[in-house]
């Protein structure tokens, strides 16, 4: 499984945010896209995801999984998207909100043992009935990141996603994240302004 961006353009107001933007992730890689703020970087987000606003232009072709994604809907894409607030739902229990994200035709016993094994897979085991108001700021890291894995989307794009953690979570969560994405073989985009984020021998696209 790979995520090619082959040859993109975007546009605001005749001003070119980027220009002939190529490559291909491949499952269980990462590119990371580094920039300032205003460089486009979110709007190439937006692109992936199909959320790009209708003020904005754009050429090129965004292919996932073989399928060209340019007309589909962004609900047919198949792309987990990673913010970085963590927007757990504050009315559901850890588990609850786990599950949420599971895709309908999974039974009953199927949601628990997935929510469960989410819970065991990001070292949380016994936080399925806490409320998300009683977890640190690191575990609500993980809880967010195994609810849009458990989506099973094709391909993960990451905004930002260590910003708001102090030095020493964002450390153990950024090889987290990483060893989700190696161990479950699913093209990553990130986008980020900091150099340290970015994995060892990852591929990198320079904007601003």
């Amino acid at each position: 499984m790979s995520l090619i961006l082959d040859q993109i353009d975007i546009t605001l107001n005749g001003q070119k945010l980027l220009d002939k933007i190529c490559c291909c992730v491949d499952d269980g890689k990462v590119l990371s896209v580094l920039g300032p703020s205003g460089c486009g970087k979110s709007s190439l987000l937006n692109l992936i995801c199909g959320t790009l606003p209708n003020s904005f232009s754009f050429s090129g072709q965004v292919i996932l999984d073989g399928v060209m994604l340019n007309n589909l809907p962004p609900y047919k894409r198949q792309i987990g998207l990673q913010f970085q607030d963590h927007l757990l739902f504050p009315h559901m229990t850890v588990g609850e909100n786990l599950a949420f994200a599971l895709p309908v035709h999974y039974r009953k016993s199927q949601r628990r043992e997935s929510v469960e094994q989410a819970l065991v897979d990001c070292g949380m085991s016994g936080f399925s009935e806490l409320n998300p108001s009683l977890l640190s700021g690191g575990q609500k890291a993980r809880i967010s990141l195994m609810r849009t894995l458990l989506s099973e989307p094709k391909a993960l794009l990451l905004d930002e996603p260590f910003s708001r953690l102090d030095a020493t979570l964002r450390s153990s969560f950024r090889h987290f994240v990483f060893q989700q994405i190696q161990c479950r073989r699913i093209p990553a985009l990130m986008v980020t302004h900091d150099e340290q984020d970015i994995p060892d021998k990852a591929q990198v696209i320079r904007l601003g």
